[in-house]
């Protein structure tokens, strides 16, 4: 205690030196803004959608197989953590601080990354590269997906950026990119069976022109003629196309109210809103900080002092 004492002027002096220290630290830190973007991904992996409408198409011949869902929740994360996903939504433009531009331009200048602009002009080997290296660092450090809460099958998008513009943008986007994705690689096979019905009816529906044509023919030529065979075939014909195209456009139908009816994979909830949250920690934080650390550490250097200086005094 009296060595504390002692000390005491000196304590204080530490104290204030890095409260000082740890204040021109904070003003050195820039600052740091966090949106996030609350979304659910809808699990479909049953297809019955897909399903019902593969049944459909199998009925004329049609056969695509398996018509389940090929994403998941989880599938859903590391697809927007992928490089086709994250480069789309940095190809896009939008204005920030007044300058319309490339995502990836403003990227690169609101982080002063040593490299060129993207240009119109730039190789695409340089695009590439300077893609692959803002990729690895939006998914190291900048972008994260987690669950809300272990009860609720809420994910939070969060994204860190010196400009809340950009980090409300960049969120948005992903997330419309991803929900394009999905939906053109969700709806594709029922694309596939549309298109392969639609077909199947423009053909049916050639035939049924020609078997009304020759039925209309024989019906004339064989006016004053017992022998209605012709006729007779050529209305049978007729009539199975006519059915057969009826069923194909009801089906058709059917199938553009489920495509209509599909309900998006990513449903979002909450968006960012400005202004974002700054997460740097406030200047009296470090001040505090900094001064406890200098406190401590003149405090164990005179306990030290104290200690060694008692050894040699037994030793004497």
């Amino acid at each position: 205690k009296n060595e504390f004492k002692k000390r005491l002027l000196l304590i204080i002096s530490i104290a204030i030196i890095f409260s000082l220290i740890g204040f021109g630290f904070s003003k050195l830190q820039e600052d740091k803004y966090k949106s996030v973007l609350s979304f659910i991904v809808d699990d479909q992996s049953e297809g019955t959608n897909l399903s019902s409408i593969s049944g459909m198409a199998s009925q004329f011949g049609i056969d695509l197989g398996n018509a389940s869902s090929s994403y998941s929740q989880k599938d859903v994360i590391q697809l927007m953590k992928s490089r086709l996903i994250i480069e789309r939504t940095l190809n896009k433009k939008d204005t920030i601080g007044g300058k319309i531009d490339l995502l990836l331009n403003h990227y690169i200048r609101i982080n002063s990354l040593e490299c060129n602009e993207v240009s119109d002009s730039s190789s695409k080997y340089y695009n590439d590269s300077i893609t692959t290296v803002i990729w690895n660092s939006i998914n190291e450090i900048d972008m994260n997906i987690l669950l809300q809460n272990d009860e609720a099958n809420i994910l939070n998008l969060s994204f860190t950026s010196l400009n809340p513009e950009f980090a409300k943008l960049f969120s948005e986007i992903i997330i419309d990119e991803m929900t394009k994705n999905y939906k053109k690689n969700e709806t594709e096979k029922s694309r596939i069976i549309l298109n392969k019905l639609e077909r199947r009816s423009d053909s049916i529906e050639n035939q049924l022109e020609l078997a009304t044509k020759n039925w209309e023919d024989a019906v004339v030529k064989n006016r004053f003629s017992t022998n209605k065979t012709k006729e007779i075939k050529y209305r049978g014909q007729m009539d199975m196309f006519l059915e057969v195209y009826k069923e194909l456009r009801k089906n058709i139908e059917l199938t553009h109210w489920m495509l209509l009816d599909e309900t998006p994979l990513i449903q979002v909830i909450d968006k960012p809103v400005l202004p974002l949250e700054n997460i740097n920690k406030s200047t009296v934080f470090w001040v505090v900080i900094f001064s406890f650390l200098g406190v401590f550490t003149v405090i164990f250097i005179i306990i030290l002092r104290k200690l060694v200086r008692d050894a040699l005094k037994e030793e004497v």
